[in-house]
Order: structure tokens, then C-alpha cells, then sequence
């Protein structure tokens, strides 16, 4: 056989080679992640529920949805360990974000603009100036009506066409 010939499917098996090692990749990930839980720890699972981890067997594990209320959950189901932080920020509410804090209202981010505003009033009158939104006058970019109506009594009534 011509190697040229052979060149496609020994592309194609390359790539299906890598496809699979990094799928292979991801799974080994999950699965490690998943041994490192001990009990405390808190869990998003695939679904989206947040719990703490209870007990752990081979492959289920016991989980506290709410204070009081338990699950079991295959391992499989489990999407991410979390730390203590992220678990308590996301489930307790406790905010210990580090960094900038976003605001409830807009009134804070334009508090500075205001400021500024009442300086450089001459600066807007200026810009005000120079922007003009209105109509123009209708003499001076309308023809008159007279003489649209002469372009319609041309010979054609309302509604008929110029075809031929």
C-alpha cells in the first residue's frame, strides 16, 4: 500500500488517541477528588445540592442535605469537594470575600461623577451646544404639498402601477 493512502487513518487513530487519554485524564481527576472526602467536608453534587459529608462507604455516601435530613448518594454524584470557606460563603452566606465589594445600588458609582459635574458645567453647556437632536425646520427639507400632489395626477390614480 501507497503510505500516502495510510496518512488519514493514522491521523485519525492519533486523534482518537488523544481524545481518549484526556478523557482518561478527567476521570482520574474525579476520582481522586472524590477519596479526598472525610466526613465534615462539604459537597455540590451534580445536581446542584449542597450538603456535608456524613459517612463514607465503597460506593455511597451519606449525606446531610439540612440539619437532620440525610441522604445516600452514589460517590458518582458527587461534582466537587469543597473547602470550608466556599462552603460556608456559599451555604451560610458568610462573607469573607477579600477585594472589592459590589454595590447594591448605582448611586455609589455616580457619586464621584456628580462631583465633577458641577466644576465643568461650562465645558458641558459647550458640548450641549454643539449636539442638536430637533427637526429642522419643515420649509427647509419638504417640498412643498402642492407640488406632490401634481406627481400623482400625472395620469395614474391611486393604486395602479407602471406596468406595461
Amino acid at each position: 500500500m501507497n503510505p500516502v493512502t495510510l496518512l488519514p487513518f493514522i491521523v485519525l487513530i492519533g486523534a482518537m488517541f488523544l481524545m481518549t487519554r484526556s478523557a482518561k485524564k478527567k476521570q482520574a481527576a474525579a476520582a481522586q477528588m472524590r477519596n479526598e472526602m472525610q466526613p465534615g467536608t462539604g459537597v455540590r453534587t451534580i445536581g446542584g445540592m449542597y450538603a456535608t459529608v456524613k459517612e463514607l462507604h465503597d460506593d455511597t455516601v451519606l449525606l446531610e442535605v439540612a440539619p437532620g435530613v440525610h441522604a445516600i448518594y452514589a460517590k458518582n454524584a458527587i461534582g466537587a469537594v469543597l473547602d470550608d470557606a466556599e462552603y460556608n460563603r456559599i451555604v451560610h452566606g458568610d462573607d469573607e470575600i477579600d477585594g472589592a465589594v459590589v454595590p447594591d445600588d448605582v448611586s455609589s458609582l455616580t457619586e464621584h461623577v456628580e462631583a465633577d459635574t458641577d466644576a465643568d458645567t461650562d465645558a458641558d453647556d459647550a458640548d450641549d451646544a454643539k449636539i442638536d437632536l430637533g427637526k429642522k425646520a419643515e420649509a427647509d427639507d419638504v417640498e412643498p404639498k402642492d407640488a406632490k400632489a401634481d406627481e400623482k395626477s400625472e395620469g395614474k390614480a391611486d393604486g395602479e402601477a407602471d406596468a406595461k
